[in-house]
């Protein structure tokens, strides 16, 4: 499997990596947060590690560490905009569940 961008969320990280210098992927991850338990972590990155796995999606390149790989393993990332609100979505197939603040979730 991989983890994917939307074509509307690969026009608008294609926007944030033009914007920082040297940036050349965008890197998803998780850590262990919130009540839930995980939450993602999402940033421009310069430099693609060694261990990373890379996928291409719409033109953009998404890393992604070894150990948060079996947490998003599956992954669509959308991209959604509603007046002044604009955030990402994750379909993310492994969730079992979620807190009710949608910020973490279980697997």
């Amino acid at each position: 499997m991989a983890v994917t961008l939307t074509e509307t969320a690969a026009d608008r990280v294609k926007t944030f990596l033009a914007a920082k210098e040297n940036a050349v992927a965008l890197r998803v991850g998780v850590k262990a947060n919130g009540c839930s338990g995980y939450a993602y972590i999402v940033e421009l990155v310069g430099k693609i590690g060694e261990d990373d796995a890379v996928y291409e999606s719409h033109g953009v390149k998404i890393v992604v560490d070894g150990s948060s790989l079996p947490l998003l393993d599956g992954t669509e990332i959308h991209y959604t905009r509603e007046g002044l609100n604009e955030t990402f979505a994750y379909r993310n197939p492994n969730v079992r569940h979620q807190c009710g603040c949608g910020e973490s979730f279980g697997v």
